[in-house]
């Protein structure tokens, strides 16, 4: 241990640099040590590539002259990492002194683990959870993800509610997501034409798709600036979020199981186009039209990926899908009115 390291900490970097500069000083206060830091800057222009040489001479830096997005960053990190387990961390981030060591610990537990989070709150208040990653990521059968901590715009306090649950989720956040090294060697890496977006809930269900596991470590915790690289109205984050899920779909499940979700997927994206327009809010509105326009554009790719996808299938549909909402959580919230901890602890009994 003394002369490998444990943990790859891979952080794609865009601009920032006092946000960056956070990061890495908690991540010095740590209490584990077996750890190296990659920093990938996707082609800063506020000096951030001298500041880092400068002030943090124990970080490897890799640069690119474009922006690879998160997907393009971690991927290049990974591609030079040393490390027995990847932690793939977002810039905009603290961590507590235990993160690491937990996270490791919560690794150790069961080999069919391959990705980890800690619980993620905000970093403008403490004591709620943030919007990316809360207590652990979830998803209902359409593909809608939602965490422990977070439905829609509903943002939970922590106040141990989902501590005694099941440790097991759907996904890990790429806010602060462990990967065993050989998920990756098995599955492969981020795929590159999500950019940013939904590719780690991507990642997490092809590793259930080949055996593996995810979930959270509930006695670690980091903080998060949530919305700080892209505001939630920004018109290229609604449109990367809505393309990059119907991928996730057309790529993870079977042939069967498409042929009944995305007729009915399609027909909530056509909802959610016309309350848009009814609703005045044009810049969503583009941004649905335009994730289909590129679906229909791009179909041979994404034929593609599925069938690339579906090689690695060792677990079917229907056993996944015990790990998903197995209901419409768009519904349940905004028909059923249930927008309480009720909805999650059901599901974790089904």
């Amino acid at each position: 241990m003394a002369n490998q390291e444990i943990i790859s900490i891979i952080i794609p970097h865009y601009n920032g640099i006092s946000i960056l500069k956070d990061c890495l000083i908690s991540i010095q206060k740590n209490t584990f040590h077996g750890y190296e830091v990659i920093v990938v800057d996707n082609g800063s222009t506020d000096g951030s590539q001298q500041t880092i040489k400068r002030e943090f001479e124990w970080v490897r830096l890799l640069q690119s002259d474009s922006n690879l997005g998160y997907a393009g960053g971690c991927n290049l990190g990974m591609k030079y990492a040393r490390g027995k387990f990847f932690l793939l961390l977002n810039n905009d981030t603290c961590l507590t002194e235990n993160t690491l060591e937990a996270l490791v610990d919560k690794m150790k537990e069961n080999t069919r683990l391959g990705l980890v989070q800690p619980k993620i709150r905000a970093i403008q208040n403490k004591l709620l959870f943030d919007y990316s990653g809360g207590a652990g990521g979830e998803i209902d059968i359409f593909g809608y993800p939602f965490t422990r901590g977070r439905l829609f715009d509903k943002i939970e306090r922590d106040s141990g509610q989902f501590d005694a649950f099941q440790d097991q989720i759907f996904w890990a956040s790429g806010t602060c997501c462990m990967i065993r090294r050989e998920v990756v060697e098995k599955i492969g890496a981020l795929d590159e034409l999500f950019f940013a977006h939904m590719e780690e809930i991507d990642l997490n269900w092809r590793a259930h798709l080949a055996g593996f596991l995810s979930a959270v470590a509930v006695n670690a915790v980091i903080y998060h600036y949530s919305g700080y690289t892209l505001k939630p109205d920004n018109q290229k984050k609604m449109y990367l979020n809505h393309r990059n899920n119907l991928i996730m779909l057309i790529k993870n499940y079977s042939l069967i199981t498409l042929l009944w979700v995305l007729p009915v997927r399609t027909c909530l994206e056509l909802v959610n186009f016309l309350y848009a327009v009814i609703t005045g809010n044009l810049k969503w509105a583009g941004a649905i039209a335009r994730s289909i326009v590129f679906l229909i554009f791009h179909a041979n790719i994404l034929i593609h990926k599925h069938m690339a996808t579906q090689k690695l299938r060792m677990v079917k549909d229907c056993r996944i899908r015990k790990y998903m909402y197995n209901c419409s959580i768009v519904w349940a919230y905004f028909i059923g009115r249930n927008n309480s901890v009720k909805l999650l602890i059901k599901m974790q009994k089904k």
